[in-house]
């Protein structure tokens, strides 16, 4: 019987496209013990989104589209474009789930 764990990787694009650029990311590995930290690699582990999905990564959800006021624009609190993917990985075998 298989044994499904679930790794899941946050991107957070230029734009509300799958297509635009990564500006910056997160993953959580419940796969196996490795552990990854904020800022532990410079390089996205995908320049889309899109190239995420075709890896095998399940989108599961993105940023509603909202009306920014005027001067919103500068604001740097918070990044508006969250894409949320996950991956099934089956332990016992080592490959991804489908």
């Amino acid at each position: 019987m298989p044994n499904i764990r679930q790794n899941v990787l946050i991107l957070y694009l230029e734009s509300s496209a799958l297509d635009s650029r990564c500006i910056a990311w997160s993953f959580y590995e419940g796969a196996s013990n490795a552990r990854h930290d904020a800022g532990d690699s410079d390089e996205p582990p995908y320049p889309t989104g899109l190239a995420a999905m075709r890896d095998g990564w399940r989108l599961i959800q993105m940023s509603p589209l909202q009306q920014h006021g005027s001067g919103d624009e500068f604001r740097v609190g918070y990044l508006k474009y969250e894409f949320l993917f996950e991956k099934l990985i089956d332990v016992t075998g080592g490959g991804a789930s489908k």
